[in-house]
């Protein structure tokens, strides 16, 4: 019998979201704190082009769209339950001609030949990266494909909840894992390195 953390991240992502993604949008707005500030903060270029790795429903590039008329959206997630979702929303939001979806791995995507293209102008993750195991590479493949100059990566995740009562912390981190997500305590030294790394 294969346990579940040694499962492919792919058929892990669809087990947990398989149901999950029916109510997914309605009961993770009162803890996915951030997300709205950082599509506030994208600001594309005009005609700039923006992918979120992870995109899970498709929540955050809708409202990307409609804050950001003039931008191409591409969105990628490992979970084929979460992108039949995605789609649907985005048909019933009539954003299907803005908004590209693909299937792949956040860690190994080839850009290319997923969207066409190599760069984007934003790239981000949002709440994605404390469920994808080689996060550290899923980081390093975000700042891959971010075009230079002006290119920018974006992330909102959970982070060590220092400021929290610790026995709420260790709720929350309890809780948290039964849905497979890790904060990523190291994510700021991980990225100042890569950043070093340029």
């Amino acid at each position: 019998m294969t346990s579940a953390s040694a499962r492919p991240s792919a058929e892990l992502m669809n087990d947990i979201y398989e149901r999950q993604r029916h109510i997914y949008d309605l009961t993770r707005k009162y803890f996915l704190l951030g997300r709205d500030t950082l599509i506030a903060q994208l600001q594309p270029p005009a005609g700039g082009r923006v992918i979120e790795i992870g995109c899970g429903t498709g929540r955050n590039l809708i409202a990307a769209a409609r804050a950001y008329p003039h931008a191409e959206l591409f969105g990628l997630d490992v979970s084929s339950a979460m992108l039949f979702t995605a789609r649907a929303n985005i048909r019933r939001a009539g954003l299907e001609h803005r908004i590209k979806l693909a299937l792949g791995d956040a860690a190994r995507f080839d850009a290319l030949a997923l969207f066409g293209r190599r760069t984007f102008d934003r790239a981000f993750f949002s709440y994605s990266l404390s469920m994808i195991p080689p996060w550290r590479d899923a980081v390093a493949r975000g700042f891959d494909v971010v075009a230079t100059p002006g290119g920018r990566l974006l992330i909102v995740d959970f982070g060590e909840q220092e400021r929290l009562p610790a026995w709420f912390r260790r709720s929350l981190c309890a809780w948290l894992a039964k849905f497979h997500v890790t904060p990523r305590a190291e994510l700021r030294d991980a990225l100042t390195a890569l950043i070093a790394e340029g």
